[in-house]
């Protein structure tokens, strides 16, 4: 059987679409690009806003038309909240929600999976897992489900309760994955810093990150998103380790005290101000990303003023800017006084212009600095050789010509510029 997977919205989405892959090809089924070829679509959904619901419905629709003789498989975040409207969509033949989407594959085809999954990289091609897709970095999914009750999340909804994977698991999936040629490994969960509290360990993230770095020859760990709340008072010394990346994704959703008290975050301008600076006292150069929603339900001219205040303060590696999404069954969505969508655009264009800035400034503070460089895939071929894109450690993302193709390698390379009309630094390799 030949299979189209279709991915939309965060990482562990990608995490668990790469885990549904390993396993049709375990089966002997092959996986291809081309919806037209497929006998049966796979479409791993999102349903953080409104717009991604769109996105999720969308995507449906159009690999029907591509090849209306598929069955399409729908899961995700949008198939579990919206079960029946999935249903009805022209194609669709399974609807599976989160909790049964690890055994997504048994219910499409009617059997049993191998027994559990043993990380065997003998019956998988390794140009299935890395090199075909030109893949450098693995999701690696340690948690799901949350137990915060932030007033705008539907996640909470969507997967459930906190809960965390075995840690000896892990380790033996990492090991798969470096096996099969990957280079960085990145760990993945709807609360990643909750890792082990379901289990009773409140410092899980540290005993996980341990593990990883003393029990695999993981060139490059990388974290994706981190609340910035409960965060073990050891996490941070973790980094003296080069090989754990020197990059970290913070959400303050807004920078004002009242905003995020509606919304019920975890945090304040001085505990994340604190926060920032513990961090950068330990790594100088480490790039701190975040994600911020304008236009929350009552939120005024002066909040948001005092918002972008402390945004610009906090002088972000990457700003992630998301107009509020009405989504019903949060709280949010019951609050007065929502602002109008004219006036989300104004205060989004005005942060993204903000976010641009405070990105370029960063990356041209390397300028002159020799980095490595995880090189990921090829974007031209040119009179003067390849035009290889890779990304630092601290995620600066780079660019080098040369003669060679460099994907799937980690080298060092001296940062020689900035080129505005990519945001990539433009390095030349030693030698």
């Amino acid at each position: 059987m030949k299979v189209h997977l279709k991915t939309l919205g965060c990482r562990l989405n990608q995490s668990e679409m790469d885990s549904l892959a390993r396993q049709f090809v375990r089966r002997g089924d092959s996986l291809t690009d081309a919806p037209a070829d497929a006998d049966l679509m796979v479409v791993n959904t999102c349903a953080v806003t409104q717009e991604a619901v769109r996105s999720s419905r969308q995507s449906i629709y159009r690999l029907h038309r591509a090849n209306p003789n598929a069955q399409i498989a729908v899961t995700g975040c949008y198939a579990h909240l919206a079960p029946e409207a999935v249903r009805q969509m022209a194609g669709v033949a399974h609807v599976v929600d989160n909790y049964a989407k690890e055994s997504l594959v048994s219910i499409v085809t009617g059997e049993p999976l191998a027994a559990a999954e043993t990380f065997d990289a003998e019956p998988l091609a390794r140009q299935a897992l890395v090199g075909a897709g030109g893949k450098t970095r693995a999701f690696l999914k340690v948690q799901d489900g949350c137990d915060r009750h932030c007033t705008f999340c539907i996640t909470r909804v969507a997967r459930g309760k906190g809960s965390s994977r075995n840690l000896a698991e892990v380790v033996a999936e990492a090991q798969f994955l470096l096996a099969a040629g990957y280079q960085e490994l990145v760990l993945t969960g709807v609360h990643l810093g909750s890792y082990g509290h379901d289990l009773g360990q409140p410092d899980g993230l540290v005993h996980l990150l341990r593990a990883l770095l003393s029990d695999t020859d993981v060139p490059r760990l990388r974290l994706s998103s981190l609340e910035p709340w409960d965060l073990p008072l050891d996490l941070f010394h973790l980094w003296e380790n080069p090989r754990l990346c020197r990059h970290l994704h913070l959400p303050l959703q807004s920078g004002c005290d009242a905003t995020l008290k509606r919304m019920v975050r975890r945090t304040s301008q001085a505990a994340f101000r604190a926060l920032v600076a513990e961090v950068r006292a330990i790594m100088p150069d480490a790039a701190i990303a975040t994600d911020v929603i304008v236009g929350f339900p009552a939120e005024t001219d002066e909040e948001f003023a005092i918002s972008r205040a402390f945004i610009e303060e906090m002088d972000f590696a990457a700003l992630h800017v998301f107009r509020y999404s009405l989504r019903e069954g949060t709280a949010a969505a019951r609050m007065p006084n929502h602002v109008p969508d004219a006036v989300k655009r104004e205060r989004a264009e005005t942060l993204i212009a903000l976010g641009e800035h405070s990105a370029r400034r960063f990356a041209e503070r390397h300028i002159g600095q020799t980095r490595p460089v995880l090189w990921e895939a090829i974007s031209a071929a040119t009179d003067e050789g390849f035009v290889n894109n890779g990304y630092t450690d601290n995620f600066l993302r780079v660019r080098c010509t040369v003669p060679q193709v460099l994907s799937n390698t980690l080298s060092g390379a001296h940062l020689a510029g900035y080129e505005a009309e990519s945001g990539a630094l433009i390095a030349v390799l030693p030698g």
